[in-house]
């Protein structure tokens, strides 16, 4: 029983290292311009939320 275990373990990590070969890994330059638009984006919905946030708590302040 434990000889199988192991026998499953061994035969896994092969075919992980196996498929890891197929992978099609992005450029320097891919993954430049992804982080890029990422920090864009985030910048620009951080913006959005802290703009909206700011309105609501005015909002709340008029109210109570």
């Amino acid at each position: 029983m434990p000889g199988d275990i192991m026998k499953n373990v061994t035969q896994f990590f092969n075919e992980v290292s196996i498929e890891l070969t197929k992978i099609v890994w992005p450029s320097k330059d891919e993954l430049l311009g992804s982080i890029i638009v990422v920090l864009i984006l985030v910048a620009a919905f951080s913006l959005y939320l802290g703009v909206v946030d700011f309105v609501f708590y005015r909002f709340a302040q008029q109210i109570f």
